[in-house]
């Protein structure tokens, strides 16, 4: 079956949900599915407000549509609600064709920390969107839950997993900063609360990895910390195993693929008890939930590496690509192409 996936995320963004199609469609050969991505590649953008390295595709109607035409898929996934989204769900309900989408962003919890919006706007804006879904996809039982509160319907669980073969342990020396090394990994914007954890009175070395447009500005606030910048690939699994603990800041991120990784690399996870944290860090003993975050640090750091890994180990993309597979909405026999 040949599979359009359509997103506005893609190359260069390193984020989550480009992290998830990738290791998703890396799996779908072996169910017997074609995967093709319909991106911004190609086209002319511009700069997300307030997110600079986050373009939005302008005129993307019509490319993507001809995109579409040349591929003559057998079903469609509607990744994200950008141009590119909104370019593929107009040319199924044109054609009278069923689709899938999914849901990874708290868009009303980022735009309300931004500009005064009620979350119920932008959620009736969302709720639209998806409607015309035959599935959204949410990656957790709890975002799940949430969404049918605010009235989203035909909702089912995509989950995640995580790369052990680069994300492991690995042996070797430490990096020379004071121990515990506290890491954390993501996106320095505003939703992302990093200084909730920078600003915390602890012994040992807070380290952080990523970019975004709130770097700066915690670089000058917070001169205590090493900032590393945007790290991937190995250069990123070695940091993740020279940690003692992971700290993972967000209230508002609807999974936190980050948190998978540094159980893989045998780190336990300090948090705050919100979703998220609460759907990754399920098993005992390898995180520790706190809204004293110092408190959750604190444990986390008395927790066992080598439990982290055999948790993780158990996380494969292969069981979260089965689960996509089987929501998908194939077209009707007599709309696909020979």
């Amino acid at each position: 079956m040949r599979l359009a996936i359509a997103t506005d995320a893609w190359d260069p963004q390193v984020n989550g949900v480009v992290r998830s199609l990738k290791e998703t469609a890396a799996v779908l050969p072996a169910l017997g599915i074609e995967p093709h991505f319909v991106t911004p590649e190609g086209l002319p953008s511009l700069p997300l407000p307030t997110y600079p390295d986050i373009r939005v595709a302008i005129g993307a109607g019509p490319a993507v549509a001809e995109r579409l035409d040349r591929l003559a898929p057998q079903a469609v996934h509607i990744a994200t609600e950008g141009t590119i989204g909104h370019a593929a769900r107009r040319w199924c309900l044109a054609r009278g064709l069923p689709f899938t989408t999914s849901y990874h962003t708290r868009y009303p919890e980022y735009v309300r920390a931004r500009a005064p919006i009620p979350e119920a706007w932008t959620y009736a804006w969302l709720r639209r969107f998806h409607e015309a879904a035959a599935r959204t996809l949410v990656p957790t039982e709890t975002m799940r839950r949430e969404l049918a509160d605010w009235g989203f319907g035909n909702l089912a669980v995509w989950s995640r997993g995580v790369d052990t073969a680069l994300f492991r342990s690995r042996p070797g020396a430490a990096p020379d900063y004071p121990r515990p090394l506290m890491l954390t990994v993501g996106r320095l914007a505003v939703e992302k609360n990093i200084e909730a954890f920078l600003s915390l009175d602890l012994p040992g070395t807070k380290v952080v990895v990523g970019d975004g447009p709130q770097r700066a500005e915690l670089e000058r606030r917070f001169p205590g910390a090493i900032f590393l910048g945007m790290k991937t690939g190995e250069a990123l699994a070695e940091i993740y195993a020279r940690a003692d603990v992971f700290v993972f800041t967000s209230r508002t991120d609807t999974y936190g693929n980050v948190m998978q990784e540094a159980l893989a690399s045998g780190v336990p996870v300090a948090a705050f008890p919100v979703p998220g944290p609460l759907d990754v860090l399920t098993e005992p003993g390898i995180g520790a939930l706190d809204e004293d975050l110092a408190a959750a640090i604190r444990q986390a750091l008395t927790l066992d590496r080598a439990r982290c890994r055999a948790v993780a180990e158990g996380r494969t993309w292969a069981a979260a690509a089965a689960e996509f597979a089987a929501a998908l909405a194939p077209f009707p026999r007599r709309e696909r192409a020979a």
